[in-house]
């Protein structure tokens, strides 16, 4: 009799730990995605911000006028930086980029003094561009100005298609680990039907039944949440070690908001598997948990 306990105790102890190495596995995936769904946001205003509009000055602006210029421009929603280039700092940059000094045969320097203003994510559109340079063209000291129309549908394009395409994965993701760790409650369950059979002849409420499949499904999923987030924590670790300027991109918001994703994704699965799994014993007869 003892052997027999000890062997049923043996066989339930792998069952847990086995729920627990799918569930971290699938939680694993899913944090995944949570993570590059996120990245994906941030990678998207990184992105857009470091799309540049042009203004060319004209000569007579002098280089106070052009600062008091570059602070008003600061002031305005679609302002993420600004950079003042002055005529000189133009003239060295072409200099060393065409091998030659043109104001040896011009007699002057022929080019301008510059802002570079990169917008905020927001304004980085085809509509808000239209107004922004509408806006920036009456003013008496902008000659001129140039940004890149194509480029920036482009990226506003692919962005798009990217994102669409992580939240439909991760759609599918849920899906899938929901049924996969579902199978993997229902067989736990499956082994102890009949315990669930006696105590319900013995009049103990479906609740007072449920409760401690839900307590070790609970358990379940936040260990395996956590180991979870162990693994995606040294991946992102992996990374930094890699490429240190991704944590541009990556955020403590976003890891924080990934941790949390997996731990909730955890306890609710697990949790909602066996709750469901329990019920449809509980609604078995002696003849029907026989015959499965």
């Amino acid at each position: 009799m003892t052997k027999k306990r000890k062997k049923t105790r043996n066989r339930r102890g792998m069952q847990v730990v086995t729920l627990c190495i799918s569930t971290t596995m699938v939680l694993i995936l899913l944090g995944m995605v949570v993570f590059f769904v996120l990245s994906a946001r941030n990678l998207s205003a990184h992105m857009k911000e470091n799309l540049t509009v042009t203004v060319m000055l004209k000569d007579s602006v002098s280089v106070n006028d052009a600062k008091l210029f570059c602070r008003d421009l600061y002031h305005r929603p679609y302002s993420h930086n600004i950079d003042y280039i002055s005529k000189e700092q133009t003239q060295r940059e072409q200099i060393k980029e065409l091998g030659s000094d043109p104001t040896e045969f011009l007699g002057f320097n022929p080019f301008p003094a510059t802002l570079e203003i990169q917008l905020t994510a927001d304004y980085a559109n085809r509509d808000s561009l239209k107004w922004i340079s509408k806006e920036l063209r009456k003013d008496s000291r902008v000659s001129d100005l140039t940004y890149m129309e194509d480029l920036m549908d482009k990226v506003n394009m692919n962005l798009s298609r990217i994102s669409l395409i992580l939240l439909v994965l991760a759609v599918l993701l849920t899906f899938v680990s929901f049924s996969l760790i579902s199978n993997t409650v229902r067989l736990s369950v499956y082994a102890r039907r009949f315990v669930i059979h006696t105590m319900k002849l013995v009049g103990a409420s479906w609740g007072f039944i449920r409760r401690p499949f839900l307590k070790q499904a609970i358990g379940v999923g936040v260990l395996a949440a956590i180991f979870a987030i162990i693994v995606l924590g040294l991946g992102v670790y992996g990374l930094y070690l890699t490429q240190p300027g991704v944590m541009d991109i990556v955020t403590w918001e976003v890891l924080v908001l990934t941790a949390l994703a997996v731990l909730v994704f955890g306890i609710v699965i697990t949790a909602l598997c066996a709750w469901l799994a329990v019920n449809k014993f509980l609604k078995m007869t002696a003849g029907e948990l026989y015959k499965i």
